[in-house]
Parts: C-alpha cells; sequence; structure tokens
C-alpha cells in the first residue's frame, strides 16, 4: 500500500519540547525538542509504516488570518527562546533523513498539510496527517486519517470519521462551522456569543453547515435566532479563520516524498554529534529492519 505521512512539524516540536526534561548538546545548546521529534519519527514509522514522508512548518511572518483578524492568537504567549532555537536545527536533521520540507509564507503549517492531503489522496492510497493540533480533524475523509499523540510521545490514535464523529459530536466537514459557533479561545476568535457545543451540535445535526442555518432563521428557536442575528459577522470571520485552506500553492514531488532514509549516514553522523547514542542506535536498528522488509518483499 502507498502511504503518505505527513507531519505537523510544530505541532509536534511543542509537544516533544514540553513532554521531556531539559536536555543539551555538549555545547551546552537545548536539543530536547528534536530529540523528542526523531523519537515521534521512528515511532510513527513503526506504527504507520509510510511510503512517503513529508513534514511541514510554520513560518515565523503572518499568515492570511492575522491580515482578516488582528488579534487572532492574541493570548498566545511567546514561544521559549529554547524551542524556538531548535527549529533550525530539527530542520537540519530532517533534510539529512531525506525528508521533504514545505512551508509557504502567509500560511499555517496546517493550510499547506491540507493542501498536500488533498493533491496526494489523487496520487496514493492512504494518507495520515500526524498532528496534536485537531483542526486538522476537519480534513479526515475516506482517504485521510488524522494520527494524534495522545499521552506524550509514547501513544497515539488513528482517527478516522467515524471517531471524529463520536469525539467532537460533529462531522469533519462540519468543524470550521462548529468553530463559527461556539468560537476558539485558544486562537482567540469570537464565534456567536450565547452558543454553546450543545446549540451548535443541534444546529448542524438538523442544518448542515452554517450558511443553511443562517437561511433557516425563521425556523429556530427566537432566542438562538436573534444570538444567530447579532454576531452573524463575527460567525462568518470565525469560519474563514477556522477553515484550513486547502489550494496553497505548494510544489509537491511524490517521488522525493518516497526517497526517505531514516539511517542516512548524514542523518546518524548528526545524531551522534549531538550526543543522541541510545537515539543513534534506535534509528540504525529502525533503518536495518526497513532495509530487510524491502528485501523481503523483492524475493
Amino acid at each position: 500500500m502507498t502511504k503518505l505521512v505527513l507531519i505537523d512539524g510544530n505541532a509536534i516540536m511543542h509537544r516533544a519540547y514540553h513532554a521531556l526534561p531539559p536536555l543539551t548538546t555538549k555545547e551546552g545548546k537545548p536539543i530536547n525538542a528534536v530529540y523528542g521529534l526523531v523519537s515521534i519519527l521512528l515511532k510513527i514509522i513503526a506504527d504507520l509504516k509510510p511510503t512517503h514522508l513529508v513534514i511541514c512548518f510554520d513560518r515565523k511572518e503572518p499568515t492570511f488570518r492575522h491580515i482578516a483578524f488582528k488579534d487572532y492568537q492574541a493570548h498566545r504567549p511567546e514561544m521559549d527562546k529554547d524551542l524556538s532555537s531548535q527549529f533550525a536545527v530539527a530542520k537540519q536533521v530532517v533534510s539529512a533523513f531525506g525528508i521533504p520540507i514545505h512551508e509557504r509564507v502567509g500560511y499555517e503549517a496546517d493550510d499547506v498539510l491540507g493542501t498536500l492531503a488533498r493533491q496526494a489522496q489523487k496520487k496514493v492510497e492512504q494518507v495520515v496527517i500526524v498532528t496534536g493540533d485537531r483542526d486538522i480533524l476537519q480534513l479526515v475523509n475516506g482517504k485521510i486519517k488524522v494520527y494524534l499523540p495522545v499521552r506524550g510521545l509514547s501513544e497515539g490514535q488513528l482517527m478516522d470519521r467515524k471517531k471524529v464523529l463520536e469525539q467532537l459530536g460533529v462531522k469533519p466537514e462540519q468543524i470550521a462551522d462548529y468553530k463559527a459557533l461556539v468560537g476558539d479561545p485558544s486562537d482567540n476568535y469570537p464565534g456567536v456569543k450565547g452558543i454553546g457545543p450543545k446549540t451548535a451540535e443541534k444546529l448542524l445535526r438538523k442544518y448542515g453547515n452554517l450558511e443553511n442555518i443562517y437561511k433557516h432563521l425563521d425556523e429556530i428557536d427566537e432566542r438562538i435566532a436573534t444570538l444567530l442575528k447579532k454576531d452573524k459577522k463575527n460567525a462568518f470571520l470565525s469560519q474563514k479563520l477556522a477553515k484550513i485552506v486547502t489550494d496553497v500553492e505548494v510544489d509537491f514531488d511524490l517521488k522525493k516524498a518516497s526517497s526517505w532514509q531514516i539511517d542516512s549516514q548524514k542523518a546518524l553522523d548528526l545524531l551522534a554529534g549531538f550526543g543522541f547514542k541510545t537515539l543513534t542506535k534506535r534509528v540504525k536498528k529502525v533503518g536495518e529492519k526497513i532495509e530487510k522488509e524491502k528485501q523481503m518483499k523483492l524475493i
């Protein structure tokens, strides 16, 4: 089976940084998030068995969401310097593995992941997105699934359409509409004041999407309809902010995505240079296992 695994580099780096104790190189530079990223990558390879791999990162520049809504993510604290300093090193390691890196000015990693997933679903049998950000669940369909780390770095959950509905109460394609109604405190956009999760789920079950809800205001309870009318502008702004873009200009090369080698000499030398003795051995062992499996398939 051809399987493309798309990894949200920022989400995984954040998770690794906060899950692991401080760790430094011989020169005293923080390196724990890089260690965690490689550890998660090994687990992804073991659990998901990808034939193709890609990692996406956020850019530092403002996105179209910041332009549309100046207070977007305004409450988020600034990234720790000990974490931000590790991204350049992480990209160096990822490149040494031969894994393509994609990022785009004006967009979040989510948008690049969404675009690649939509493109790739026509070319491979399955796409799996690895992230800790549940917003990405709106992309789940018959060919696209999401792998969410659920306990530190050691466990993950593969989310399909059924599990999304069970856990969130709405279908994947309704997530942006759901957030348009209830808002999102983590990203700091408003939604409709006074509309909570239960009401939002009820409205979406009956009317399907935000546009259809507003077409049927005359059928909706007067109190709820009044709230919806009052905050209509915020509802559609929040929908725009919540919706993942899937048409970013990205130069995606499927062949490059299949050319990764986890135990390349360049990668092993880098990891050994960081003092990752045990991790380097693990990477080498995984690489040898992959090579044996390839040889078995050729027999």
